[in-house]
């Protein structure tokens, strides 16, 4: 089985939604970690609703701090904002490292209602991608 970590800054929207994505869509090929380089305690309420809309339940999730990984052999490492970008460290394991920088739905505006929509985009863009990866992939 591969192995994939997903960083982010906070750990409680893009990376989450990523890694619960990445577990769906793997069929079992691939499991799925995320971590923030400055975990924010939680996981957003939002993040939560959006993947619930797709019958992934991320309500029992923490976020959990990179440090705990560092240790662990990846396949892929994946960064999901420009801050992990920078603040990677070094997995020696990692044969592969990416970056795929999407909006920070956490910074929405609005009401809750249009919060969602902007939650929506970026889980939609999320599972795109790690589609198409995939799909590469196995090519």
């Amino acid at each position: 089985m591969k192995r994939v970590l997903i960083l982010c800054t906070g750990n409680s929207c893009r990376s989450q939604m990523a890694e619960e994505l990445w577990e769906s869509l793997g069929k079992g090929e691939w499991e799925a970690e995320s971590a923030g380089s400055k975990p924010s305690g939680y996981v957003h309420p939002l993040a939560i609703e959006a993947m619930r809309e797709l019958e992934i339940d991320l309500s029992e999730n923490t976020s959990k701090h990179l440090d705990q990984f560092t240790e662990q052999q990846f396949d892929l490492v994946v960064t999901v904002c420009d801050n992990a970008k920078e603040s990677c460290p070094v997995f020696s394991g990692a044969t592969q490292i990416l970056h795929w920088p999407f909006d920070d739905p956490a910074d929405a505006t609005g009401t809750d209602e249009e919060k969602m929509k902007t939650f929506r985009r970026v889980r939609d863009e999320i599972k795109t991608k790690i589609q198409t990866f995939l799909a590469d992939e196995s090519a």
